[in-house]
């Protein structure tokens, strides 16, 4: 009887999932068969993983880059889902589309702008200048500086969104009853919303590191060429060097990469009650 009532529903997802399996599914498919054989049949491509240093140094380089994004952004955007938590009606709608907007632009857009801003005649070296902090331009772009505050700026939304999500469910009755109860502003900030909040930042650092290790446009843009991260160097083979087999290879391990990132996480998180799946 429950089976005949539940099978209804189960239709109205096999249209998603036929989608999800010739539009995703299959080519993730193609790539995987492609890393192992081509240009011949085995696992040639892999060993390029340890026999390579441009390869190593590319992905280190990636995977440094994304953490230190993935810290910065986290923290600047808790901040700013803590700020968005504790405003009133009307503020909270200006902040919340301040951070919307940044969705709506174009990731080109973006990446130009900071390259109008971090450039040697740009406005933040000018700015700098101007007020006495530094004698000459700093060099902010065609390096790492500049592409890890490329990725926060993009990053931040991704992380404001979730934690804001998380602590606007909060109940602040909790941070009263610790001010009752004698303690400090710090200490019932840090002993109680913060282990209540850390749903949230888990999600929050989860989305910003994966988005981050296969992040293409903003790196490619501000770096100039000079901070080559994995997933232009892919591209690098597909266009330039026709190395099918090693870009995809590079498309697999960083899609082996990620789902260890997940898996370690389940290991700790219960993935479903943390995104909402279970109660």
């Amino acid at each position: 009887m429950m089976r005949s009532q539940t099978a209804p529903y189960w239709w109205l997802v096999v249209p998603a999932l036929a989608a999800l399996g010739v539009f995703y599914l299959y080519p993730v498919a193609q790539v995987l068969w492609l890393s192992v054989t081509e240009p011949a049949p085995g696992l040639g491509n892999y060993t390029t993983l340890y026999e390579s240093q441009t390869v190593r140094n590319v992905i280190w380089r990636t995977t440094w880059i994304s953490l230190v994004t993935t810290v910065f952004t986290v923290t600047l955007g808790y901040v700013v889902a803590y700020a968005l938590a504790q405003v009133g009606r009307r503020t909270l709608v200006i902040m919340l589309f301040a951070v919307l907007m940044t969705l709506w632009l174009s990731v080109l857009i973006r990446a130009f702008s900071w390259v109008v801003l971090l450039q040697t005649n740009g406005l933040v070296n000018q700015a700098l200048i101007a007020i006495g902090l530094i004698d000459r331009p700093l060099p902010l772009l065609r390096n790492e500086l500049g592409v890890i505050i490329g990725m926060v700026h993009f990053m931040l939304p991704l992380a404001i969104l979730p934690m804001y999500a998380n602590m606007s469910g909060l109940d602040r009755r909790v941070m009263q009853a610790a001010d009752v109860l004698g303690a400090r502003s710090w200490q019932a900030f840090w002993w109680v919303w913060f282990p209540m909040s850390r749903p949230g930042i888990i999600v929050a650092t989860l989305l910003v590191f994966v988005f981050s290790l296969g992040f293409f446009v903003t790196p490619a843009i501000l770096g100039g060429g000079r901070v080559m991260m994995l997933s232009e160097y892919i591209s690098f083979q597909f266009q330039e060097t026709l190395r099918w087999g090693q870009a995809t290879m590079l498309a697999s391990t960083l899609l082996l990469g990620v789902l260890a990132v997940l898996a370690v996480a389940t290991r700790f998180i219960d993935m479903k009650r943390l995104f909402g799946a279970r109660g």
